[in-house]
């Protein structure tokens, strides 16, 4: 009498690119190790201004102009973008490291930031900071 053979492992479904059918995939979901909610705006704003501040230093890139051109936004968006750069390097890294938004609206907005990161003393950015954090909360 033959015995019957079981065989267990994890799958998960997975479509290739938009409108493309399923494809069985073994192992678990990628899908359930990413972390729950998303990046806020700011944050991934800020990571953009570094990238472009570094563009900008290697002399890829010209100037605030070429990179609108390439991103197909205003000058002026991008002087909004690039003024994160001229916060305090801890504000910055906060910023970066902000919690992510589960639901509902970003708790801050560029809006917000940018009369901070117009104060030339960092000490009192800080504080503008400080109280913008403690207003969200």
């Amino acid at each position: 009498m033959i015995k019957p053979l079981t065989v267990e492992t994890d799958f998960h479904f997975e479509r290739r690119g938009r409108g493309s059918r399923r494809v069985l995939e073994s192992g678990t979901d990628p899908a359930a190790d990413r972390p729950v909610g998303r990046l806020a705006r700011v944050t991934r704003l800020m990571a953009l201004a570094i990238r472009f501040g570094k563009l900008i230093q290697a002399g890829e890139v010209a100037d605030y102009s070429e990179l609108a051109h390439l991103g197909h936004v205003t000058r002026a968006r991008i002087t909004q973008i690039m003024n994160l750069l001229m916060l305090a390097p801890d504000i910055q890294e906060e910023i970066l490291f902000l919690s992510r938004v589960t639901e509902g609206r970003d708790p801050i907005h560029l809006r917000q930031l940018q009369p901070i990161a117009l104060v030339p003393d960092w000490r009192k950015q800080r504080k503008l900071w400080k109280e913008l954090m403690s207003a969200t909360e």
